[in-house]
């Protein structure tokens, strides 16, 4: 079967279980959270300058993001996502707190009719690993942007997560898989089936350089809370202060 089959396959299946559980999501991770006892934007400030700009958000769930952007001065908004689930949400979430966006329902990897060489930025707040193909998702999102437009994007660190490569287990951190395997990650959530492509930082920073962007910035760094907690700690918790749970980027358009 052809790779753009499959990733349209698990495109359909991951989408089917979003929009059965998109109210279950609804809220998580939003700005000025960027993942997983991460720094916040409050520390980091990346997306200072962006007053009065056009933005584009990737996988904008239900409108958190989008929202938290008007209210801290963008210009013109637009929230991409593959659910119409969480786009329902996101409209009414949007609604209810006076904030104008344009929603379209896509995935990420396939043009959709957003205008391109448009947006001052675009981001993605824990959502761009859903991608199938990121050399194809990294050229899309570079066509929306203006020439020396900003990207940003957070994700699980690929040692973390569902498809990451550490555990805790009897208090040690365990490598129970290879960090080099790219093979799909199966998993069931709130009774649906998901599908993580498996991804190493340098798929993320090979991709970026090969759309034409120029990076500025990598962040792996756990938030000073959790770092200084001390006493019986989840797993969770203890595995955040040994190493990165969550990375941000942030790259221009060359």
């Amino acid at each position: 079967m052809e790779a753009n089959v499959i990733d349209e396959a698990v495109r359909e299946k991951n989408k089917r279980y979003w929009n059965g559980a998109a109210d279950n999501w609804f809220g998580a991770t939003a700005l000025p959270e960027y993942g997983v006892y991460c720094v916040t934007e409050d520390e980091l400030h990346l997306f200072d300058g962006m007053r009065g700009k056009r933005l584009l958000e990737v996988g904008c769930g239900s409108g958190h993001s989008l929202v938290w952007q008007a209210q801290h001065g963008a210009g013109e908004l637009w929230g991409l996502d593959i659910s119409e689930g969480q786009l329902k949400n996101a409209a009414r979430h949007l609604a209810e707190n006076g904030v104008e966006a344009r929603l379209v329902c896509s995935p990420m990897e396939e043009p959709c009719g957003i205008p391109e060489g448009y947006f001052d930025c675009v981001y993605s707040i824990y959502a761009i690993g859903w991608s199938t193909d990121l050399a194809c998702t990294f050229r899309r999102l570079a066509a929306y942007l203006k020439p020396g437009g900003t990207l940003i994007f957070s994700w699980n660190h690929p040692l973390f997560g569902r498809a990451g490569c550490v555990h805790m287990q009897d208090g040690k951190l365990v490598f129970d898989k290879s960090y080099f395997d790219r093979g799909d990650t199966q998993f069931t959530m709130d009774d649906g089936v998901l599908y993580l492509r498996n991804y190493g930082i340098s798929d993320y920073v090979n991709a970026l350089a090969d759309a034409g962007f120029r990076i500025e910035r990598l962040v792996e760094q756990t938030d000073a809370e959790t770092l200084a907690a001390s006493g019986a700690l989840p797993d969770r918790v203890r595995q955040a202060q040994m190493h990165p749970l969550s990375f941000i980027f942030k790259a221009q358009k060359m």
